[in-house]
């Protein structure tokens, strides 16, 4: 049996990249709390979790070109099986190096997976329920992140456990993709130019020209998912609370950015996305500037963790929003690989500076650096919107 409207095709989509935020939110902490019981230094930690963003950054490099040829369905039974297949390999190659190689691989697997169901969403869904399709789309991920940390306990029964549970519900996963109708021909909207890697590259000088002050928002939210889940449990561990307290906290982020997605996108359909995005800035600023108060409270930290998540658990699926609104939509698929090149490069950076913050301050600075990184994409995207409404009213 197949499925041919967009309602089952948008469900089965996000069952999707449910299992794949799930596989993301384990993975994550899960070698995080390893590497830590054996020692790994936080540098060393940050920089080994930099690999799966790294294999994001270079597949969006070169996925336009395979997405327009081969279509949506292919790219993502390929990076299903391959993420599967992947994560299945952690307890048998069980190395620092080899790790990293197989982070960097489920990187590149799951980023091909992610633009293909992003571009297949933003190009068939009408303009007018964008924003709420984005972030319905953004909660399924974001619920499989918030699951994810909570099963990575079960690495205190035995290490290889969670990377079974993990590698068994992705192959489940794919599998749904052949559900759907038609989805054999679907592909990007056809252009004039073909595609080589320097139309690539000119599809991604367009875009970031229009829509330049969209990308940070994904980049913001690689800072958030990829320091928190790998970082923070670093640092609450060095600063006396347990296992069980910390995938009680992780999971929170994401539970905030849950409660309000649904809110939040239509609240961006109503006032516009670039103001949304900003108030939540400033709100986010807020959060993690109290979270450096409570640092060592394990019931101030949930509670700073879900108002920061319901803050800014949104800015991705808000920043595509944004993305596709200033965009033209010949243009949209370059849009999409190209914030997901964001998100990857602040994911790469993220853990990178966690890791160096927590090793050189001892954690007392940990969050001051997302401080930071919100107010200077606040003010750029003010700029932003300020210049735009100039060149809108000429």
């Amino acid at each position: 049996m197949q499925l041919g409207s967009f309602k089952a095709r948008f469900i089965i989509l996000s069952i999707i990249v449910c299992i794949s935020g799930f596989s993301q939110g384990l993975l994550l902490p899960l070698i995080s709390f390893i590497f830590e019981e054996r020692g790994v230094s936080a540098s060393l930690s940050g920089l080994h979790t930099a690999g799966l963003y790294i294999g994001v950054f270079l597949s969006s490099l070169v996925i336009e070109g395979p997405m327009r040829k081969y279509g949506y369905r292919f790219l993502i039974i390929v990076g299903g099986i391959t993420v599967s297949l992947a994560i299945l390999s952690f307890p048998i190659l069980d190395t620092v190096l080899i790790w990293f190689i197989l982070r960097i691989i489920i990187g590149i697997a799951d980023n091909v997976l992610h633009i293909s169901t992003q571009t297949w969403l933003t190009q068939t869904t009408p303009i007018e329920k964008l924003g709420r399709v984005i972030a319905i789309y953004g909660l399924f991920f974001s619920l499989g992140f918030m699951i994810g940390p909570k099963v990575s306990e079960l690495v205190v029964i035995w290490e290889p456990l969670p990377f079974v549970v993990s590698g068994v519900l992705t192959m489940l996963a794919w599998p749904l993709i052949l559900l759907i109708k038609d989805a054999k021909d679907a592909k990007p909207a056809p252009t004039d130019a073909p595609m080589t890697f320097f139309t690539t590259l000119k599809n991604f000088k367009a875009v970031i020209i229009t829509s330049w002050a969209a990308f940070m928002f994904p980049m913001l939210y690689g800072f958030f998912e990829a320091s928190i889940n790998s970082n923070f449990p670093v640092f609450a561990l060095r600063n006396g609370l347990e296992i069980s307290a910390v995938t009680w906290i992780l999971p929170m982020f994401n539970f905030g950015g849950i409660l309000l997605q649904l809110p939040i996108g239509a609240l961006g359909d109503k006032i516009g996305r670039g103001k949304l995005l900003s108030i939540l800035m400033v709100i986010g600023i807020i959060a993690f500037t109290l979270m450096e108060v409570f640092n060592q409270s394990f019931l101030g930290l949930m509670i700073l963790f879900t108002v920061s998540g319901m803050a800014t658990g949104s800015v991705f699926s808000l920043g595509l929003g944004y993305m596709a609104d200033v965009t033209p939509r010949e243009n949209l698929p370059a849009g999409n690989v190209m914030a997901n090149i964001m998100f990857s490069i602040g994911s790469i950076i993220g853990p990178i500076i966690g890791g160096f913050v927590i090793s050189v301050t001892d954690g007392a600075l940990y969050f001051t650096f997302f401080v930071v990184i919100m107010a200077i994409i606040l003010i750029l995207n003010l700029v932003y919107m300020s210049k735009r409404r100039n060149r809108m009213a000429q």
